[in-house]
């Protein structure tokens, strides 16, 4: 057996994929060797394995108030039982002076945040790499009077297919004169990594993206989105990665809709999509959870459990393991509910109210420049040892 110094190889490889990705930049440049065995995509792949099998986070972006009265973003990760907490120092481009910096989604170790107006961005928190994506692709229609344009939903996952991460957007298109709450008309774009670039996609966009708390969720290759269709229904609509096609998902039907004093959310547990349903306002809230146990089969939603009443919480935010869920409390700490125990704890963690927002998150090495190419040789790269 080979040996690097005392250690076999072997033995050297598995102390490295236990180190965070922050450690291994640095460690990269100890020598060639070390720079070589870092960079290779099968050594990436290996990490990013690792750390989805033992080192799953949450990340959580929120906004704090500067001793000058602004509002500045700031990215956290909470991790391990005993909820450990640490901030990321990420130095991006209007990060810090644009508190409507919305966080859209996160695939191996890449985030995904946008101003929802001009403003796209990828990002590696651990390896401190961004992007900023190119301009949108689609016409603004100048010849057409009184028309307006607005991004109304934007999503970020991964197509298995071509191993490329996506971003989808849509901008919808309001006649100034019109007077109705749904757009005249509404067209696609998907940006992916692997050409850089946007393309228009020809498909009818069936449903109205609305805005709903902590209800934007990528899940089974899917960007999801709260929506209305055309006939005032509610629905879930959602955005293949693979096959760059629209899909409408039904709300429970036993379910009061049309509710303005109603929140939903749409959250993953136990690997099923989950909308949680509590009141807007309220000293006391209690938040029932359907969960679709068939994905896209409207008779498949079940109420399976109710959380409260509980006092002091705002909503929801993100299942961290099966039996726990993390929650915004009214006046801007995050809490925990265990649903075992139904225990509420208080986490050392505050913001501006309303303004969390929560991912899955996973460390890695993989780059928002590369990780096309990355996903690409998972599978015919070794170390040449």
């Amino acid at each position: 057996m080979e040996v690097i110094g005392d250690l076999p190889r072997e033995l050297f490889l598995e102390i490295l994929l236990r180190l965070p990705a922050e450690s291994l930049m640095r460690c990269k440049y100890v020598c060639k060797y070390w720079h070589s065995l870092i960079t290779n995509p099968k050594f990436i792949q290996l990490h990013l394995n690792y750390n989805y099998n033992n080192n799953v986070c949450v990340l959580l972006k929120r906004c704090l108030v500067t001793c000058l009265g602004q509002k500045e973003n700031l990215l956290s990760l909470v991790c391990g039982n005993g909820f450990s907490f640490e901030n990321l120092d990420v130095d991006l481009s209007l990060y810090r002076k644009e508190p409507c910096l919305q966080l859209l989604g996160h695939c191996d170790g890449i985030i995904c945040l946008s101003n929802y107006r001009d403003y796209i961005l990828l990002c590696n928190p651990a390896t401190r790499e961004s992007m900023v994506l190119p301009e949108s692709c689609l016409p603004c229609y100048p010849w057409i009077r009184n028309l307006i344009s607005q991004t109304t939903g934007l999503g970020f996952g991964y197509d298995a297919k071509s191993h490329c991460f996506k971003v989808v957007r849509i901008v919808s298109y309001w006649e100034e004169l019109r007077g109705s709450n749904l757009p005249h008309f509404s067209r696609a774009e998907v940006y992916s990594m692997g050409t850089d670039s946007w393309k228009e996609i020809n498909v009818t966009v069936p449903a109205h993206v609305r805005y709903s708390p902590c209800f934007e969720t990528y899940f089974n290759g899917a960007f999801h989105w709260y929506a209305m269709d055309d006939n005032g229904n509610e629905v879930i609509l959602s955005f293949n990665m693979g096959n760059e096609e629209f899909q409408v998902i039904p709300m429970p039907s036993f379910i009061s809709m049309h509710d303005h004093s109603i929140c939903r959310s749409l959250l993953v547990w136990n690997d099923c999509i989950a909308l949680v349903i509590y009141p807007e306002r309220g000293i006391e809230k209690s938040f029932e959870i359907f969960v679709m146990k068939e994905y896209g089969v409207k008779e498949s939603w079940t109420n399976v459990l109710t959380i409260g009443p509980l006092t002091r919480v705002e909503r929801p935010l993100v299942f961290r393991k099966n039996d726990e869920i993390l929650m915004e409390g009214s006046h801007g700490q995050m809490m925990s509910y265990n649903l075992r125990n139904k225990e509420v704890k208080d986490l050392p963690i505050y913001g501006v109210p309303k303004s969390f927002s929560t991912l899955v998150y996973v460390n890695s090495l993989v780059s928002v420049k590369g990780g096309n190419q990355m996903l690409d040789q998972r599978d015919n790269t070794d170390f040449g040892w």
